[in-house]
């Protein structure tokens, strides 16, 4: 994960060896609407993505930021998202006359807590990257001390852990700072039958290919993903037709920050494959992008599919937190 390590230390040094209750907090945030996604243009379609709007998001309240992943409830504007500080957000968008994205509401921010239900303080143990949602249950991967935790959904801020996933890998192949950033669930009705599947930031194989799993189901079993340098994987997300989009960040200081979105196809998705996935989006910083770190894929009532990524600010002031929406092309 991208970091910012002066001031991301000054924020975690306090809070290293603390013990503390949960806390659930109401956030008013404030929102700036974006309406182009290339800066000084009007251009809307970049390839197989229609973009649609987007928002700027700043909060007074110091808990508000450092989003590394979220998952849209199936009414399509609710949300549940979670922090690598070790807290749970949970709120909804709203939309203006047009459609499009507009700010904010009814976001509350919650610690997560840990076997004993004190909340998770240590950095090493909440540095939360990924997160699923299906029936009955939040499923959170954490990248530093690496696993894969269940929660019970409803519930779940205010629960302990219910269980685990195991890998299908060792975990000591695993890169401290480049881990397990998404876990996306697949189709319930497609190959993989609704199992969870990992894809890493930058841990690679003995090949340099990023390591991968599908861990549960009939088809359990590891996989790899092309690494393509510089990018590195920060989340993905199935389409209905068990594609698999993942989001890829770039950063050097020669050209700033990018960000990408590639398609993996269904039958690349399987124990012994390699898989590539074609670039659908690719951004640097003429467009308006930041630490891109959480997609998701929201299927409205007519079937439209939305695309929907989020940047991650590192409670940075270099940094911004954004929400920028796209439309799939059939």
């Amino acid at each position: 994960m991208l970091r910012r390590s002066l001031v991301v230390l000054s924020l975690l040094l306090p809070a290293a060896v603390a013990v503390a209750e949960p806390l659930s907090e109401i956030v008013p945030v404030r929102s700036r609407q974006i309406q182009q996604f290339q800066v000084g243009s009007d251009e809307r379609v970049f390839g197989a993505l229609e973009f649609i709007g987007g928002i700027e998001m700043t909060s007074a309240n110091p808990l508000f930021g450092a989003l590394s992943a979220i998952r849209f409830r199936p009414d399509g504007d609710s949300f549940v998202a979670v922090m690598d500080t070790g807290h749970w957000v949970e709120g909804a968008i709203i939309r203006d006359d047009a459609g499009g994205l507009e700010g904010l509401t009814d976001l509350t921010v919650t610690s997560m807590t840990n076997g004993n239900g004190a909340a998770q303080l240590e950095k090493p143990r909440v540095d939360a990257e990924g997160l699923a949602l299906r029936k009955g249950q939040a499923i959170v991967s954490f990248e530093q001390l690496a696993r894969i935790e269940i929660y019970p959904d409803p519930g779940f801020t205010h629960a302990r852990p219910i269980g685990q996933l195991a890998l299908t890998f060792p975990v000591e192949e695993l890169r401290r700072n480049g881990g397990l950033e998404t876990i996306a669930i697949a189709p319930a009705d497609g190959p993989l039958a609704g199992a969870a599947v990992v894809v890493s930031e930058r841990s690679v194989d003995p090949e340099d290919n990023l390591l991968a799993a599908i861990l549960e189901g009939p088809m359990k079993g590891t996989f790899a993903v092309v690494r393509e340098d510089p990018y590195s994987v920060t989340d993905g997300a199935f389409l209905p037709d068990g594609d698999l989009l993942l989001l890829e960040r770039r950063f050097n200081l020669a050209s700033g920050l990018g960000m990408r979105i590639r398609r993996v196809k269904a039958a690349d998705i399987r124990p012994g494959a390699v898989a590539h996935g074609a670039v659908i989006l690719e951004a640097d910083m003429n467009y308006q992008i930041d630490n891109m770190e959480a997609l998701d894929v929201v299927v409205r009532p007519d079937g439209e599919i939305r695309v929907i990524v989020v940047s991650d600010d590192n409670h940075s002031i270099l940094e911004r937190n954004l929400m920028l929406e796209f439309r799939l092309s059939k």
